[in-house]
């Protein structure tokens, strides 16, 4: 398996644990609210990469050394992103929430192109993120009602979209400005101390529900920490490898809601199947294959 081959398939297993993210959510919800609950999750995330980074003398002495890159990671990937995304998907109705979530491969598409001259805008790349979009959609009208937003649900994509901006500029400043610092290390850094920040903010402005958690609470809890650890180390190293094109990495997230409607057949009662959704599914990967199939230049490294 050649290298470009080698950073598609570890970009599809990230995608894949990420899209266990919304279940996950949703579960752990029932018992936590939700900033306390993802400080914890985050944190626990910090903590369970920093055993496989470097020694702990080296470990802070790069954090010094490229505390700009840690500092920015925080606010923009883990601050940012994550309060602005728990809020607005409060706000908006779900299936346009996940339109709004599934636009991110355009989003990051436009930032990275003006951030980044080696970042065009190309005929394909254009098509292929029209098609995906379309296909997000049909998937999430086909699982639930489309509502017109009001206009706090405005708000609330603004704030969705805004999570996005932040998520795909962090995205770009990890391509071209973490070299020399272990991915392992930048991901430990900024989901712990991220993490420290959400939950002194949570105590704050939430009040955590008295009851019992249970087994499937702290199962949950473990897996998304798990899950954010592994993804977001996983994702920063594929940025960091040379002519990477953080545009086209990011196409791969187009696979996050289709593996989600699948989850949600097998796992949540009451959920099946439906053509706009299974058409959605087609759209998406066909666009996907045609796109890494026929572009054939190292551009993914």
């Amino acid at each position: 398996m050649g290298k470009r081959d080698n950073t598609i398939f570890w970009a599809i297993i990230a995608c894949l644990l990420w899209s266990t993210a919304y279940a996950g959510i949703k579960i752990g919800l029932q018992y936590d609210t939700p900033f306390h609950f993802a400080g914890i999750r985050f944190i626990i995330s910090g903590l369970m990469i920093f055993p496989f980074t470097v020694k702990p003398a080296l470990y802070f002495k790069m954090i010094k050394e490229h505390w700009r890159i840690v500092v920015w990671v925080t606010l923009l990937q883990t601050l940012c992103n994550y309060i602005l995304f728990y809020q607005g998907l409060n706000i908006v109705p779900g299936a346009l929430g996940a339109v709004i979530v599934g636009s991110q491969p355009l989003v990051t598409a436009v930032v990275a192109a003006l951030m980044n001259k080696s970042e065009r805008l190309t005929k394909r790349k254009i098509i292929t993120i029209v098609l995906g979009i379309s296909g997000v959609i049909l998937i999430s009208v086909g699982r639930q009602a489309f509502k017109v937003a009001s206009t706090l649900e405005i708000l609330g994509v603004l704030m969705i979209l805004g999570a996005n901006i932040a998520t795909a500029t962090s995205n770009v400043m990890v391509s071209l400005r973490s070299k020399g610092i272990n991915p392992f290390v930048l991901s430990s850094a900024s989901l712990f101390i991220g993490g420290i920040i959400i939950f002194l903010f949570s105590l704050l402005v939430e009040t955590a529900p008295a009851v019992p958690k249970p087994g499937e609470y702290w199962i949950d809890l473990i897996w998304l920490s798990f899950m954010s650890a592994f993804a977001f180390s996983l994702w920063y190293k594929l940025l960091q490898r040379p002519n990477v094109k953080v545009s086209e990495l990011n196409l791969w997230k187009f696979i996050i809601p289709v593996v989600g409607a699948v989850l949600s057949w097998l796992l949540v009662p009451g959920e099946k199947p439906e053509w706009l959704t299974i058409t959605g599914m087609v759209i998406i990967t066909a666009s996907l294959i045609g796109f890494f199939k026929n572009n054939r230049k190292p551009h993914l490294g």
